[in-house]
Formats: structure tokens, sequence, C-alpha cells
């Protein structure tokens, strides 16, 4: 998809060590981890594109290199298939990335918050709108949540952060949203708090990993102190941002997998397993057949 905007860019923090998923993650990344056959930067990386993104902006840190390999010419294996003949896992890998995409990779060397993370991108953003996407946030759904956002992006010219509905007694695990509901799906925004007490949010509107930013952030952002959890949050530069220029909230259309826990990754593999053209018929017949009590 071409998108009829200047939004063309991506940032993806991951430099968090992942540590909800050791010791899986102790020398591998967590966005590493595979949903069926794909692993999750992957997922992210292909709605980007999708999106009409062409500039993918990696925020890492150590023990990330096999992101960078991931993405990169795999001369060894692309040999080896071509000697055995395997046309159709040489193309796959060989289009992992489309060609007019580049990918750009900058070291965030202190773990100083989601905020920190984004304006480690600033070098690679400069003046341009910009797109954040957290991998762990897999949402499966018909048109991608990003691609949403985009068509709203292109009406709106102004900041969009994703929105889903939570549970009162999960809104402290949340940026939640404070605001006016402008339309079905969008909400003018007046605040955002990050990880209210539940009985004291603003609303059940809790804030999701998809991002499109104005760069007015990064002036933003550098003058951000540290909030929740002693880290500079990208939600508290977004409430400053607010202050200042209209800035907006979508409820995006699909399904939401928080895969930066075991159960929501689980979750995760099961319905994009059933959601798989070579695997549905065959998984969905195992799950008929547990005698599960």
């Amino acid at each position: 998809m071409k998108n009829n905007n200047n939004l063309k860019i991506a940032v993806f923090p991951v430099a968090g060590m992942g540590t909800r998923f050791l010791p899986a993650t102790k020398a591998s990344p967590k966005e590493m981890l595979p949903i069926v056959d794909k692993p999750l930067i992957q997922y992210a990386v292909e709605e980007a594109v999708n999106s009409g993104i062409e500039n993918l902006v990696f925020i890492t840190g150590r023990n990330k290199t096999s992101i960078e390999n991931h993405f990169d010419k795999a001369y060894e294996i692309e040999a080896e298939l071509k000697i055995k003949n395997r046309q159709e896992e040489l193309e796959m890998i060989q289009n992992i990335i489309p060609s007019h995409v580049k990918c750009i990779y900058i070291r965030q060397n202190e773990a100083l918050g989601l905020g920190h993370a984004v304006l480690c991108a600033k070098p690679a953003v400069g003046n341009n709108p910009f797109a954040v996407i957290l991998a762990d946030d897999m949402i499966l759904s018909a048109k991608s949540c990003l691609s949403q956002m985009v068509n709203r992006f292109s009406d709106l010219n102004s900041s969009i952060i994703a929105v889903e509905k939570v549970e009162k007694k999960f809104l402290h695990k949340y940026g939640v949203i404070e605001g006016i509901k402008h339309n079905k799906r969008d909400w003018l925004l007046s605040n955002i708090v990050e990880k209210p007490n539940n009985n004291l949010a603003p609303s059940d509107m809790g804030v999701v990993g998809r991002y499109i930013l104005k760069p007015s952030i990064f002036n933003i952002l550098e003058n951000t102190k540290e909030g929740a959890g002693g880290e500079i949050q990208l939600t508290d530069a977004i409430a400053t941002q607010i202050a200042n220029e209209k800035v907006y909230a979508y409820e995006f259309e699909g399904k939401r997998f928080d895969c930066g826990n075991k159960l929501g990754f689980l979750k995760a593999t099961i319905e994009y397993g059933l959601n798989h053209k070579e695997l549905s018929k065959d998984l969905r017949d195992y799950i008929k057949n547990l005698n599960i009590k």
C-alpha cells in the first residue's frame, strides 16, 4: 500500500530486555520470538510497509544484532536454497524487506524508557511526522491498525494514538486518555495519564502500541523529566503536546494481543495459527479433539 501523505518513517523501539520471557530471552531478543512462523518484529515491519512506510528506524540495545541479521541478506542460506532448488523459500527470505524500504539502526545506550527511545530516533526522523510501533502489541484485523491510523492522519494532520477499551481493574497498567469523543472512533484529547490508579483513571480507554506523531514531540521529549518507573515516558510528552496542539486518539478495529506477557503470547500464537492458511484446518481439528476439563 502506498500512502498519499508524507508519512514515510516508522520507529521500532526494540531495546528492551524482555525479562518476562526469561530464560528464552537470555541471549535472543523478545522481538525475535516467533508467532507461528514469523518473529514478532517481522509482523510489525510488515504492518508498517503495507501502510506505505519506506524508512524503518530500529532503536536497539545490547544483544539485538539478530534483528539486524533478520532483515539483512543471508548469503549462505540463499546459496543453499538455490542449490536445492527451493525457490519458494528463497523468494520468501529475499522479500522480507522490499527493495525500496531502508533500515536504520540506532543504539539506545541506556534503558531510560519509551520516551527516551523515541527521542533517540530524532536524527533519523528530522522534521517529519512518523509512526511508532511496539512489536509486542499484535493486532489481528482485516485492515491493519496502522493503515487505519494513516487514513485518519491524512484527514486530521495531527498526532494520533491508538486506544482500546480496558477493564477497570487493568487501567493501572496503561496510559489512559481523557477527551471528547469526536465521532465513532476518534477522540480529541484534553489529557493523558500514565498508569493511573484504577479508581482515578479519566476514562476506560487505554493506549496501545501504535502512534503517529508530529515532530514537535522531539522538543518536548528533550525537556521531559523522569516519570512513572523513573523513566522518560512518551505518555508524559504527549500530555504536554496536547496542551499546545490538537492530538487525537483512535479506537482501532481489530483484536489486540499483549505479547509482552506469556499468556498474551500464547493467545496470539493460537489465533494467528487458526488464521494461517497452511495450519488452520489441522489446528482447529486438534483443538476440537483436546480433552480439556
